[in-house]
C-alpha cells in the first residue's frame, strides 16, 4: 500500500498542481487526503489534484514522491485507472 504524489506540473488558476494517487485503494487515498486536510472537491475519479504548495508536507507524511510516468504506470497497474474515455 503506498500513497504516490508526483511533480506539480499542471498549471491552473495560477498555481501549479500535481496528482495524488494511492496504488492500492480508494479507501487508502481517500483516507489519507483526509488527515493531511485534502478537500473532497479536489477528487478527481481515481486522484486527487493538490496544489504545489502541499507538496512537501505531503512526503514529510509518507507520500512517495515519483515522477508523472512512474504515478500513472502504477495506477494502472493497480486497477485504479479511470481512462479518459470514461471521464466524461
Amino acid at each position: 500500500m503506498t500513497v504516490l504524489v508526483d511533480d506539480p506540473r499542471w498549471p491552473a488558476h495560477g498555481r501549479l498542481w500535481a496528482h495524488l494517487v494511492s496504488d492500492d485503494s480508494l479507501d487508502e487515498l481517500h483516507a489519507f487526503a483526509r488527515s493531511h486536510d485534502v478537500p473532497a472537491r479536489a477528487f478527481d475519479l481515481d486522484h486527487y489534484d493538490v496544489p504545489e504548495e502541499l507538496v512537501p508536507r505531503l512526503i514529510a507524511a509518507g507520500a512517495r514522491h515519483v515522477d508523472g510516468k512512474e504515478l500513472v504506470r502504477r495506477l494502472i497497474a493497480s486497477g485504479l485507472r479511470i481512462p479518459a474515455r470514461d471521464r466524461r
